[in-house]
């Protein structure tokens, strides 16, 4: 369940002056335009002075969220000046050939099911290796450290590429191999979907809430037909489910705030 609601000062002015000045001040996001890469969008804007945000397009089924990345990006920096002022370039790369390797229900016209090996048949094989390893070039010839991804274990929908060893253990090959100092960051890798939501409402404010749940997308149908409370989505795919849930839990808890 949601921690307790934190006591924090109306509106998100609340962000001012939160740059780790211990680590880089710029960070590249993973962004695909879901739920969980918008709230880490806001949670790197919140930290960095500069944040820049990185798409792949691999053929996925759900091709609306190319469209949704660049609708949350022009509204999220209407929740905050600061971030407004913050928000760098975007970059979309091109991973169609891998996409057409994997076949997966991610890519192709497949039911979402469990497959013999134990998985869903969503799973991408090495989609976050191969994301992260295109965003650490990119970072590296934009000159950022600090790479930021929605990957979550604690929901863990049977992807072992979200669990936070296999990302250690990315990080330490991509160190060594670009004779770099990377650090990938995952805001969300201990939180349940119910937190996502108050760590949301904890960044941005109801602001953040409603902008997620109005443009942000995650269906794995690309269905943005129906509005449901949590958002647009089919309400039956593996993707929509978990959003569901996770929404359904937050409210029940009294929609509380999660600090940053």
């Amino acid at each position: 369940m949601p921690k307790a609601p934190l006591s924090l000062p109306p509106g998100p002015s609340h962000m001012e002056g939160m740059i780790d000045a211990s680590s880089d001040t710029s960070a590249l996001v993973l962004f695909s335009g879901g739920q969980d890469s918008s709230v880490c969008l806001a949670w790197a804007l919140s930290r960095y002075a500069r944040v820049e945000t990185v798409g792949f397009n691999y053929g996925q089924r759900h091709a609306v969220e190319m469209e949704a990345r660049q609708v949350v990006r022009r509204r999220i920096v209407g929740i905050d000046a600061v971030w407004a002022s913050r928000l760098g370039d975007d970059h979309m790369i091109d991973l169609r050939g891998f996409g057409a390797i994997a076949e997966t229900a991610m890519t192709a016209d497949r039911a979402f099911e469990i497959t013999d090996k134990g998985l869903p048949s969503t799973f991408v094989p090495g989609r976050n290796l191969v994301f992260l390893t295109y965003a650490a070039a990119l970072a590296d010839r934009r000159g950022v450290r600090r790479l930021v991804g929605g990957m979550c274990e604690t929901d863990f929908s049977g992807y072992p590429d979200c669990r936070r060893d296999t990302i250690e253990a990315l990080e330490r090959a991509l160190n060594m191999g670009m004779a770099q100092d990377f650090r990938i960051e995952t805001p969300l890798m201990w939180l349940t979907k119910a937190e996502t939501w108050a760590l949301a409402k904890g960044l941005g404010g109801e602001a953040l809430v409603e902008l997620i749940c109005e443009d942000s997308h995650t269906c794995y149908r690309g269905e943005r037909g129906v509005r449901h409370d949590w958002g647009y989505g089919c309400g039956d795919c593996p993707a929509c489910e978990l959003r569901a849930r996770g929404w359904n839990e937050w409210v029940e808890a009294g929609r509380p705030a999660l600090a940053a």
